[in-house]
């Protein structure tokens, strides 16, 4: 058994961390480790896989439980419960398949395939099935030739571009092409590939993006800004779908200003592209020089204040809180 990896600690959560903690804790490190903000870092892209193999396992409820009971029993779990097809035919044993990426699966540690790789309940069954890319989900049966519905998780870059992958199905390894733009939700027909003979059909899912998210057709991005970019205007760099760009924000822009990248987004149906929304978030330095402290002293008298004390406050001495 490989070397316990303790997700919980990668991700900076506790062990009873909800969903939304796990996400939260996910995004800031994966946008902090991302080897594109990392350039020439190994160690920032080392980073990254480990946080993209913790954030697999914790926000999947089954990976999730499955880790938590067999994680450290030095032992593969026994995938004979939910998902599983006991029976008879190419199924038997209570085999359950992955829902690992091909691209993901490569990168992720001897840890996490040693207890997620294999299967049980399965005497003399044969196959690395465990290395499967999807998850079989429902099948609906002919009297003569099965016809097998799976999941096959595809990072958002990656459904974006299109191209050739590999998968593999009870040992063998099938090619196929992903169309460029691939919608989450999509079902793509391999004729004559399902064990038995019969059609398999795999549904496209997006797995997240730490930086990036769809809603419809527009890409939803958000970016920093430090304080007096905001105020005065200028240039900042932005992440897209196809690459950095350079984005020109406005004099006098907040946090929560939405400005639009045209033909940025994802590809649609008839033709063209949708927009990328860029959110803005307003950055302040976490310390400050003397200098820069000299600076926001004047800011804050030309703006009115009366001394440092009156920043922050509401009428009334009050102290305002802030607000996540």
């Amino acid at each position: 058994m490989a070397e316990f990896k303790d997700y919980y600690q990668v991700l900076g959560v506790q062990k009873d961390a909800s969903k939304e903690e796990i996400r939260r804790a996910f995004r800031k490190l994966a946008a902090k480790h991302h080897p594109d903000r990392n350039p020439g870092d190994a160690g920032a892209e080392e980073r990254f896989k480990e946080l993209n193999e913790a954030y697999t396992v914790l926000s999947d409820e089954e990976k999730r439980k499955l880790y938590d009971t067999y994680g450290r029993s030095g032992r593969p779990a026994p995938f004979g419960g939910a998902g599983s097809y006991p029976g008879s035919g190419p199924f038997a044993g209570g085999q359950t398949y992955t829902n690992v990426s091909p691209e993901e699966f490569a990168g992720f540690s001897d840890f996490f395939q040693s207890l997620f790789g294999g299967f049980g309940g399965a005497a003399g069954a044969g196959g690395n099935v465990g290395a499967d890319p999807f998850s079989y989900g429902r099948r609906a049966r002919t009297p003569s030739v099965p016809t097998v519905e799976a999941r096959l998780d595809v990072g958002l870059l990656d459904a974006y571009r299109g191209g050739p992958t590999t998968i593999r199905v009870e040992g063998k390894e099938l090619e196929l092409t992903l169309p460029a733009g691939v919608r989450d939700g999509a079902k793509l027909r391999l004729r004559g590939q399902a064990p038995g003979g019969g059609d398999l059909i795999l549904q496209i899912r997006h797995l997240p993006h730490p930086g990036m998210r769809l809603d419809g057709d527009a890409l939803r991005v958000q970016v920093r800004v430090p304080d007096h970019l905001a105020a005065l205007g200028g240039s900042v760099n932005v992440t897209t779908l196809d690459g950095d760009l350079d984005l020109t924000v406005p004099p006098g822009s907040s946090t929560g200003r939405v400005l639009r990248l045209r033909g940025q987004g994802w590809p649609k149906k008839g033709g063209g592209r949708g927009d990328a929304l860029v959110e803005v978030r307003v950055t302040v330095p976490d310390t400050l020089t003397p200098t820069q402290k000299k600076l926001y002293g004047q800011l804050a008298k030309a703006a009115g204040a009366e001394g440092s004390s009156a920043v922050g406050h509401e009428p009334g001495g009050k102290a305002a809180a802030a607000v996540d």
